[in-house]
């Protein structure tokens, strides 16, 4: 497996958060779990990982906590894509530059990469996203103005959308 690979598991009010990274940059986060365990194990099904010092994460763990706690947070952190396709990463460059509180669709994103009759390929792109939150696929939405999908499932994004904006409430699904 790969070297030089750090991992933290970190608890915000959200529940349990993994991140990893390498000397490239930030690798992947596991969005909030409800146990160290579940978090840990899901962290360790994507790459093997040595457990990172307290302080190596410190600077972003801070910011994952401050954001799930509903505050602006940005970040601007050095990404290790290197797994990305040239599609899947123009996707994720463009989902990066959605302003906090704000929402796109995804045939926006397919348009901004010039791939305007993309908008499903852009869904399956951000359903592969490894950096949800720095990468914030959360904030593309259908074009009839409901949620869409998301990997870590719909609930974690209404509470996402709802952190940034409490405009974006959304109904409950039936």
């Amino acid at each position: 497996m790969a070297e030089g690979i750090k991992g933290i598991i970190f608890s915000t009010s959200m529940g349990w958060i993994g991140v990893m990274g390498s000397a490239q940059g930030v690798l992947s986060i596991i969005l909030p779990r409800s146990s160290r365990q579940q978090a840990r194990e899901l962290l360790s099904n994507r790459v093997r990982y040595t457990p990172a010092p307290p302080h190596l994460f410190d600077d972003l763990v801070e910011r994952l906590k401050d954001y799930i706690d509903g505050r602006r947070v940005d970040f601007p952190d050095r990404l290790d894509l290197s797994g990305a396709t040239p599609f899947q990463h123009a996707v994720w460059e463009t989902t990066r530059l959605i302003p906090y509180g704000e929402t796109r669709t995804y045939a926006w994103v397919a348009g901004q990469i010039n791939k305007p009759r993309a908008a499903r390929a852009v869904g399956q792109a951000l359903g592969n996203n490894p950096l949800p939150i720095i990468i914030p696929c959360h904030r593309v939405i259908r074009g009839d103005g409901s949620l869409g999908g998301f990997s870590n499932g719909i609930e974690i994004k209404d509470r996402l959308l709802s952190l940034e904006n409490p405009a974006f409430a959304f109904p409950p699904r039936s």
